[in-house]
This record gives C-alpha cells, structure tokens and sequence, in this order.
C-alpha cells in the first residue's frame, strides 16, 4: 500500500504548486483597492514665519508635507480657502506674493478660494494665480512674478452680469485609473465680509446647492469619488487637535443638504480645529496659520469607484524637522526688503493691550483702535467711532523696552482699511447697534470711541437688546431724531459684516488709513497705559 501515500504526495505537490502560481498572478494583479492620501491645510493667511514658541513657519510646513507626500503612493495636498489675505507685513507688502510662491514649493494641487483672496478684488485674485507685475506696485521685489502652479477653484462664485464662473467649478484627479473630483465652494456669505468694492459684479451661490449641481453632472459622466474643499466650517468644545466635542456651526446645514455621494469635507473660515463624523461622513479642520494639518487617508474602490475614510489625524507643524531650503531663501529674500519697514518704531506702550473682548464684547485695545480714529478724524467733526472686531486681527504685546515697530500695528490692521467719516442719526446709531446681533451664532460687538456709552441685555428679543435710553455723548443722551457725525473703517461703511444701516448714512467723507491713525495715535500718546474703563455694559 506503498503507493497511497506517494500519490497523495505527488497530488499535494501538484496541488501546492498551482496554488503557488495562483497566488503569484494574483500578487501581480492590481488590487481591488487605492489607497489614497490627503493632506489638508486651511486659513493659512499668509503665515509665513512662525509665532514664538508656537507650531508653524512656511518652510517647516515644506518639510513636514512633502515628507509625508513621498511616503504615500498617491497623495494629494489641498487647502480649504483663505492661503492669503489679512496676511503678516511679509507677504502683504508684496500682495501675497511671497505666500503664493511659497505654496507652489509645497506642492499645493488644489486649493478653494476663501473670501480673503478677494481682499484685493477679483482681478488682483486672478492675478495671484496667472502672474503678472501688480498695476501700481509692479514687481516691487524686482522679480518677475510667475503665479500659482496649483488650481484655485470655486464652484459658487458667481459674475453677476451672465452668472458665469470666473474660476473652475473642480477639477478631476485621476488615481490610478479611478477618477476623484474634487469640488472648491467659497463662503457663502463672502459679500457680507468683504468691502463693497471687492464684491462689485460678483454673486455667490449656495454652497450645498452648487455642490449637488456638479454631483449630479459628474455621476452621470461615471465619477462617485467627491471631495468638497469647503471655505466654511465650525467649531467644536474640546481642546484636542483631532477631537470633535459639541461640534456646532454653519458646516452642518451644508452638509445635511449636500448629496450623501460627497466623501469627504475639508473645510475652514472659523480658524477652529476638528476631525468630525457627520452621519458617516468625515469632516476636517487644520484650525488656522499653518500650525497643524491634515492628514487623510482614504480607500478607493477600483470597481465602484466609490471611496471611503480609512483615517484622519491632525498634525502639528513642530519644529523637530529640518526647514526647507528653498523656502527658507525665498523667506531670507523677503525679509531682506522689508525689515526698513517692520523695524521702523512708532511709539511705545507700558505693558499689553489685548483684543481678547469681556463679556460686555469691549477689549482694550478695541478701545485703543477706536479712540485713535476719532482722534485722526476729529478735525472733521467726529463725535464717534466704531471698530469692528474682526479688523482687529493681533493683540499689542509688550516686548522688550515697550517699543511698538511698525510691524507690530501692521499685525493689528493687516487690511488697508480707509476711513469713512458720514452723518447718522440717534435712531440709526441705536440700528447700527441693534445690527451687532445676527443670529444665534453670530454677534459682532463694535468697539466705541471714548465719551459713547451703552447698555445691552443679552436675554432680550431681536432688535430690543439696546436701550436707546442708556445711549449717552458726552454725559449727554442719544437723541433719535438729533445728526451725529461718525466714523468707521470703508469695509463696514459699505454694509459689511451685517451692518447694512450704514449705507443710508449721509455726507461720506474718505479719510486715511486705520493703520496709519493707529500709527498716529501711538506717536501723539507714547507711552501709551492700559486704562480700561467701561464703555458698553452687559445685563
């Protein structure tokens, strides 16, 4: 009975043998799957050096995301709107150019347009991205400026003369033979956020509906893999980098109303971190000024062309990498030309001036910002001004021997805002104040000149939190039907950020800069003390 075993022998060889040959085609073959990588930025706002003691700086970024690009097959690298605008004195004294050259060296492919990047206008934005020579500063570094090497997009920008789009809708990546839109939305709500003049002819659509638009075009062209890079987004409770606790915001709404074939959300404008799942779709965040990014794995399928999260994770940009060198020279060249500048000192301050507001909604150097454009603009009949928060981009930290550069109040009001003097009445004032609260999620409390007093009630009912009565000038009270002379800056005397009254305003009269009546005030008042007394009141 010899020959039993041997046969079984030489059947299982044979057996082992096919199976070996099996196995190796199908190691040979591609796999039912791609794995693809995601690297996400958002709200870099031209950071390109970093704070002290803080993650960040342009060429670490460099490092950090091409490193983690050459350790995956197929990676792409995005970013959620907002690259530049309201950006440090080193890109902004070029236009944002350095942080676009800077991009370019990352590998940025594509990028959302953010309602910064219209700070300029339409054609200065399209300018960044085609090149050029800027039309009154020229190359002012000497240098020929090439553009961006990576697409900018928005699907809901809008001319409003033919409603066409003046940037693409998306763009198609292709993976390997599997096709990946991926889709750029701007703010919906960019016109409220930027000057009337940057907004002239322009209309911005719904985000979720221009979403579902090109889904519904590209499924029926055989694409199912969509990934929505988003300038808008939320804010969660919890303090981890990659966590998503009493996640709250706009971004919900959108994503409840966009159609369940969009994969991934990669979103930004809150300057918040957060890594969410929304009904199993994942949501990120990089929070702001290239500190962290995201790093996203996703799995294609090569049959339905689906694709699905794997991982996502929020890195720190931490100095443990060696900087790139490239950047690091284009950096070196910049900073070159604009330390005269940055350097220059202005005045000085006996310690910090923060803009980190109360509970009234008041800060100090709100306080400060204000008083220096009455000051600037007195001579004209002044009697109050308003300052929008959100033009109050830095704090005013003391350093040092108190020395306030240039480059300290150019961090405070980075947009070359221009004064608008104009006529309101008691009654209008009382509106403009009423216009602070817009909506459970969104409240705007200007700062106010010295001699203007107020009371609010936060539990009151819409158009009812200011009591004209506690409206006081000068120990004098706001009369509704008496003119006063006002000013602000020319981005909310044309209606932004919600404060639409202004535009009935009367006698408008352009004055300087905000920067240069900070400046001004700083040399008229050095040292300048913090004395904080209030000026608004909270019930």
């Amino acid at each position: 009975m010899a020959y039993i075993p041997i046969f079984i022998c030489l059947l299982m060889a044979f057996l082992s043998g096919c199976a070996g040959k099996e196995e190796a085609a199908q190691s040979s073959a591609p796999s039912d799957y791609i794995k693809l990588q995601i690297l996400a930025i958002n709200d870099f706002h031209g950071s390109l050096e970093a704070e002290t003691g803080k993650p960040g700086g342009a060429a670490y970024l460099a490092s950090h995301l091409r490193a983690a690009k050459a350790s995956a097959e197929h990676s792409i690298t995005v970013s959620a709107g907002d690259l530049v605008g309201a950006s440090p004195l080193i890109s902004s004294l070029f236009h944002d150019e350095p942080s676009i050259e800077v991009a370019n060296l990352w590998g940025l492919d594509y990028h959302a347009m953010g309602n910064h990047e219209l700070d300029e206008g339409l054609a200065e934005m399209l300018r960044l991205k085609k090149g050029g020579a800027h039309p009154v500063d020229a190359d002012a570094d000497g240098v020929s400026f090439a553009g961006a090497n990576f697409a900018i997009l928005s699907a809901n920008m809008l001319l409003e003369k033919d409603q066409s789009l003046p940037l693409p809708a998306y763009a198609i990546e292709d993976v390997d033979g599997v096709p990946v839109a991926i889709i750029g939305l701007t703010l919906k709500d960019t016109l409220s956020v930027i000057s009337l003049e940057a907004g002239s002819g322009l209309f911005f659509e719904d985000e979720a509906q221009a979403i579902n638009r090109i889904v519904e075009k590209l499924q029926g062209q055989g694409v199912e893999a969509f990934v929505a890079l988003i300038h808008e987004g939320g804010s969660q409770a919890g303090k981890s980098f990659s966590g998503c606790d009493d996640f709250s915001g706009d971004i919900i709404e959108v994503v409840n109303k966009v159609s369940p074939a969009v994969d991934l959300f990669v979103t930004g404008h809150t300057h918040n971190y957060y890594l969410c799942n929304l009904e199993g779709r994942p949501v990120t965040s990089a929070g702001s000024n290239g500190r962290l990014y995201s790093k996203i794995q996703m799995r294609l399928d090569r049959a339905s062309g689906d694709m699905r999260l794997l991982s996502m994770e929020n890195i720190p940009v931490n100095h443990d990498v060696t900087p790139n060198a490239e950047v690091e020279e284009i950096l070196k060249k910049y900073r070159a030309y604009v330390k005269p500048f940055a350097e220059k000192p202005v005045g000085k301050i006996s310690a910090s001036f923060s803009r980190t507001a109360n509970l009234a909604g008041e800060s100090l150097l709100g306080q400060v910002t204000a008083d220096a454009q009455l000051e600037a603009t007195q001579k004209n009949g002044t009697q109050i001004a308003f300052m929008n928060p959100g033009g109050i981009r830095n704090n005013l930290d003391y350093r040092g021997d108190g020395t306030v550069t240039f480059n300290d109040i150019f961090a405070i009001h980075p947009f070359n805002n221009v004064l608008v003097s104009m006529t309101l009445t008691g009654a209008q004032i009382k509106q403009l104040l009423e216009q602070q609260w817009q909506g459970p999620n969104t409240t705007r409390i200007l700062a106010v000149s010295k001699g203007f007093s107020y009371v609010w009630k936060s539990e009151a009912s819409e158009g009812q939190r200011v009591d004209m009565q506690s409206m006081y000038l000068d120990g004098r009270p706001i009369e509704a039907g008496k003119e006063y002379h006002i000013t602000t800056n020319n981005f909310i005397a044309g209606g932004g950020d919600g404060f639409t009254v202004l535009r009935e305003a009367k006698n408008p009269v352009l004055g300087i800069e905000d920067l240069e009546a900070l400046k001004r005030y700083l040399e008229n008042n050095s040292p300048l003390t913090p004395q904080y007394k209030a000026r608004i009141r909270r019930l």
